[in-house]
């Protein structure tokens, strides 16, 4: 499954043509989640409310098409470990992938469910293409940035269980956490058979930040600068793999 050629190349279009959703909320409740932002915007969720998932029926029961290029599944919710949302999720990847689309499955990867979705749709092991979201190594920060999310070593045990199985495999390392994420890009790096993506944090809360949370913002402004930017991309640009999003383009030709 090569990447998808499109026409728009910001936000969700840099990686396929359309995104597919069956979940208000994410109880992943990251802190820098730009669905979350937009929920809380048009009064659909609260700061609280955003950590309950509740499954949108509609989405659920509609039937999907062929889409004319590839779909992602989800984008703005995961699929985590709770039997109701696995079960909708799953009756939406079903029908997705019975029509013969190109999936391809973005989530914070815990080792059971993407175990689970092996199992369930090892027929459509040439549809699928997973992409896994790992920022950081470090899983204080993790912790931090992304509360209720798998952390680094069970997402990599999800990665090297879909490369061992046979599928194609990539990482989204947006937004990365690190001030130098070269490291866990080469520990990674044997279990991805597709693409490797880097971006950083686009949107850093200015306002409202606590004494105790004040340090992870500072440093994430730290390793958002142009300039750690530059060295990032100088010491990446000829790996093979590595895709850097637009968003990390821009700030660098500024």
């Amino acid at each position: 499954m090569p990447e998808t050629s499109r026409k728009i190349t910001s936000g969700t279009k840099e990686w396929a043509d359309y995104n597919v959703n069956c979940v208000k909320g994410c109880s992943n409740d990251c802190r820098y989640c730009y669905a979350k932002m937009i929920a809380k915007r048009f009064g659909r969720k609260t700061d609280e409310s955003w950590k309950n998932m509740e499954i949108n029926t509609k989405a659920v029961e509609k039937s999907y098409k062929k889409y004319d290029g590839r779909v992602m599944f989800p984008s703005s919710h995961d699929i985590v470990e709770e039997p109701e949302i696995i079960e909708a999720c799953f009756t939406v990847l079903t029908k997705l992938l019975e029509a013969d689309n190109e999936v391809l499955i973005t989530t914070k990867p815990s080792i059971n469910v993407t175990k689970k979705i092996i199992e369930e749709f090892d027929n459509y092991k040439k549809n699928i293409q997973f992409r896994f979201t790992i920022g950081s190594k470090n899983n204080e920060t993790l912790s931090f940035w992304e509360p209720n999310a798998p952390n680094y070593e069970e997402r990599k045990k999800a990665l090297q269980y879909a490369s061992t199985h046979g599928y194609k495999t990539s990482i989204s390392i947006e937004p990365f956490l690190d001030t130098n994420p070269i490291p866990m890009i080469t520990e990674l790096d044997p279990y991805v058979s597709e693409s490797i993506w880097i971006g950083p944090m686009n949107y850093i809360k200015k306002n409202g930040i606590s004494a105790e949370e004040r340090p992870y913002y500072n440093k994430i402004r730290e390793i958002s600068q142009k300039e750690n930017l530059e060295k990032i991309y100088d010491d990446l640009k000829n790996h093979q793999k590595i895709q850097f999003k637009d968003s990390f383009l821009n700030k660098i030709t500024k």
